[in-house]
């Protein structure tokens, strides 16, 4: 694409004709003769119309790609890793009671496999200190506790979280875990109870679906039977106590869809919960994850009855949980995103990557820093410092800018202010990989694409977008802000 070239994204819905306009960060609607000028300008340099002069004189469909790419946090990195960190996640222990067959440890990734290390109190609370020294600016702080399974750790638990509440002044201390919920007890729950501890439970739907993935190590005997006695355990010893619990359930898109999206909708011990949901992992995959023939049909049609009740058409009760967040998403990457301002930018980077280690910092076994705990710890790329030396800022700084790896497709790319590929994407272990991160380049434009539409459509049929609730954002603490593609 030449320079001269607009940097726009055309679309239509049902009642409307749409222009994009990537350095404007603007959606306009247009009318069916200016669309069809601006189309045909697209596809024949040569041919101008009154309609694209009236643009241009509004300074929109200019081809200007005139900036030096460097993400826009760059300049005050430091001063965000040295003083911002408000969120951290301690890898208790490398082994877990469960062998789960998606497992990101399971051999089927480029990751570790799980083993027996285990972090020490010396490590932990090194690692509480460390972000006690680098949150000064924050007024809250998250301890999260990770694994393995972090329940079998639960006295160096204990101990974190009396270390840190004797250590950690003048800030809203919090505390969460994500946990297969199988070795709860009444010690334990009492004490997690005491606390408060934000409590993620993994869940993967009913009891068949669940049992397939979901397995003891020791004897392979499935696990739903023993997470459900525990949370009625709970409510009957902390009913209030539930209100600190959600859910994550992980797709398997070869199961029935529709089947877990009931399961959590109706099932009497888990309807009253939050959850979220992500497909099995694909990023760092030995092999490719497998679709059943319905599966996107299934979804779509959970999106279509989300969206009715969005517009007031279709009761609540017959919509499921696991396509809540998809509306927080349209709303914060079009309806947020458009309010930023964006005109002729010295300096411009893709959208996407988060500052390393910035909103969920994840610590190991031995005390090795990465972004999050979502990135392969096999990564030489990832391993961002560690709790003695602290942060390796060009490291960091490489991440955050790797948009440098495809500047030319990236420079001509008109999802470039809605690309939300994650920094894992194009992590070839030993070094960034342009090449992988291009892989997804396509996927990235057909979901930004998807969602400009739905925005849109939504909007003419009367949806205000400032208006509606936001209850399904009330998990995004224990989100990472990267999603699917």
């Amino acid at each position: 694409m030449s320079g001269d070239t607009p940097l726009i994204y055309l679309f239509r819905t049902v009642q409307a004709c749409y222009i994009y306009d990537t350095n404007t960060n603007e959606l306009i609607n247009v009318d069916p003769v200016t669309y069809e000028s601006v189309k045909n300008f697209m596809e024949d340099n040569n041919k101008t119309t009154p309609e694209l002069d009236a643009l241009r004189k509004k300074g929109y469909l200019t081809g200007e790609r005139d900036f030096i790419m460097v993400h826009p946090a760059d300049e005050l990195l430091e001063s965000i890793l040295d003083r911002k960190l408000y969120t951290m996640a301690l890898q208790l222990t490398q082994n877990c009671n469960l062998r789960c067959k998606y497992c990101v440890y399971s051999g089927s990734y480029t990751n570790r496999t799980h083993t027996n290390k285990r972090m020490s109190r010396k490590v932990a609370f090194k690692a509480i200190d460390f972000l006690i020294l680098h949150s000064a600016d924050s007024s809250t702080i998250n301890l999260g506790f990770y694994g393995g399974e972090p329940l079998l750790e639960f006295p160096l638990i204990r101990d974190c979280i009396e270390y840190a509440k004797k250590n950690i002044f003048g800030k809203e201390l919090t505390f969460s875990i994500t946990t297969n919920a199988t070795l709860f007890s009444p010690e334990v729950i009492d004490f997690l109870s005491e606390n408060s501890v934000n409590i993620t439970i993994s869940l993967d739907g009913p009891e068949l679906l669940h049992d397939k993935n979901r397995r003891y190590g020791v004897n392979g005997r499935g696990t739903f039977a023993d997470i459900m006695n525990n949370i009625e355990m709970i409510k009957e010893r902390h009913p209030d106590y539930v209100e600190k619990i959600n859910f994550n359930t992980v797709i398997d898109p070869l199961n029935d869809y529709s089947c877990v999206s009931d399961f959590f909708g109706s099932y009497h011990t888990v309807k009253e919960f939050l959850v979220t949901s992500a497909i099995i992992n694909d990023i760092y995959r030995n092999d490719s994850v497998s679709f059943s023939e319905n599966y996107q049909k299934n979804v779509n049609y959970e999106l279509f009855k989300m969206y009715l009740w969005k517009l007031g058409k279709l009761d609540e009760r017959h919509v499921s949980k696991l396509v809540l967040p998809t509306f927080s998403q349209i709303k914060e990457n079009v309806h947020k995103r458009m309010k930023l301002p964006t005109s002729k930018f010295k300096k411009d980077h893709p959208s996407g990557p988060c500052v390393p280690g910035a909103q969920r910092l994840f610590v190991d076994v031995e005390g090795q820093l990465y972004p999050c705990e979502r990135v392969s710890e096999s990564s030489q790329v990832m391993r961002i410092g560690d709790v003695y030396e602290g942060f390796d800022f060009e490291k960091v700084r490489s991440i955050l800018n790797l948009g440098k790896l495809t500047e030319e497709a990236c420079r001509s790319c008109w999802a470039f202010r809605m690309c939300n590929q994650c920094a894992a994407a194009a992590d070839g272990i030993e070094e960034l990989s342009g090449p992988l991160r291009m892989e997804l380049c396509q996927n990235v434009k057909n979901y930004v694409a998807d969602i400009l539409m739905t925005y849109c459509t939504l909007r003419e049929l009367g949806c205000n977008f400032e208006d509606q609730a936001e209850t399904e954002e009330s998990l995004d603490e224990e989100k990472n802000s990267c999603f699917s593609l």
